[in-house]
């Protein structure tokens, strides 16, 4: 079947990307909490953080039970956090607009299992990325398990994205030397102190993998630019840009653990980009660059298209 002979209403078609992306930001919730803390995403099931009671499957419909329950958790009245609607909210806009690029770049003629699989390797990429966006935002941590999966995901179905073998690859390969070699290996060895993490470094590998040499460098260049953008904000608005409450919780915890003589929580502060607190300056404030490169990603997924036609007509 091509999908000019599919059935089925656009706004029907529309409805179900946003519902699909509901369900998995409501996922993309726990993994954002557990993964961070070296927890499973399985076990145990979910549970209130506050009173640990079991959340029944009725309290745990996307953005419904938020509104419902009006933000408090049913069995102790705990406050629920806003985030946890907001990524519900943003998982669905986010497999819309997949959806929608889906259906508008696709010919008609294109088999609706093929046009099934783009858009589920897409959608699965974007909410991948916006889980790696709020864990770094929050712990400045980007998991391998994202980072490297999706790599891995990107080299092995090129054919999707109408790319060649050789173009993922080289993206791959290029996207995480951009990085790497003056941000992670020369950086410090001139400033002292890292530029980019690794993290920041595979990341810009699965944009080269999904997407080539082009998309590694808009996910590098733009994410630097609205990176820049949004701390010049910060600096005009608050007057500084301050590290994550948590990663200075975690550094705090590591120096405690250190001075009781653990020497895997001080080799962890010495090897840790972020295992020191943060110096003086705008140069030396400490923003997580990896939600700027995830945006940019997604963004390039999107419209990437249109972006080299007006680049390179």
């Amino acid at each position: 079947m091509m999908l000019r002979e599919l059935d089925l209403s656009p706004w029907i078609v529309r409805l179900l990307a946003f519902g699909w992306g509901c369900l998995w930001g409501s996922f993309l919730n726990v993994v954002i909490l557990r993964v961070p803390r070296g927890m499973s995403v399985v076990r145990p099931p979910s549970h209130c953080p506050a009173c640990g009671a079991p959340i029944h499957a009725w309290d745990n419909i996307p953005i419904v039970s938020f509104l419902v329950l009006r933000g408090r958790a049913r069995c102790c009245r705990a406050r629920i956090s806003p985030k946890y609607l907001v990524v519900e909210v943003l998982g669905g806009v986010l497999s819309l607009a997949v959806a929608e690029h889906v259906l508008s770049t696709l010919a008609d003629s294109t088999p609706v299992l093929h046009a099934a699989a783009v858009f589920l390797a897409e959608a699965a990429l974007g909410l991948a990325l916006l889980a790696a966006a709020f864990i770094d935002a929050e712990h400045m941590f980007l998991p391998d398990a994202i980072t490297l999966g999706g790599t891995a995901f990107g080299l092995a179905t090129p054919a999707l994205r109408d790319l060649g073998w050789s173009d993922v690859f080289a993206g791959a390969a290029l996207g995480f030397a951009g990085v790497w070699l003056p941000f992670v290996f020369l950086y410090p060895k001139l400033r002292g102190r890292a530029g980019m993490g690794m993290g920041d470094a595979k990341l810009v590998m699965l944009a080269g993998a999904w997407f080539g040499i082009p998309g590694a460098a808009f996910a590098l260049f733009a994410g630097a630019l609205q990176a820049t953008a949004v701390a010049l904000v910060l600096l005009v608005v608050r007057g500084k840009i301050d590290e994550p409450e948590a990663v200075r919780i975690e550094r705090e915890l590591l120096e405690q653990a250190a001075a009781e003589g653990d020497a895997e929580a001080r080799r962890e502060l010495e090897d840790d980009p972020v295992g020191q607190p943060p110096g003086d300056g705008f140069l030396a404030a400490r923003l997580p660059f990896g939600p700027f490169l995830c945006l940019a990603t997604i963004e390039w997924m999107l419209v990437g298209d249109r972006v080299r036609a007006i680049a390179w007509p």
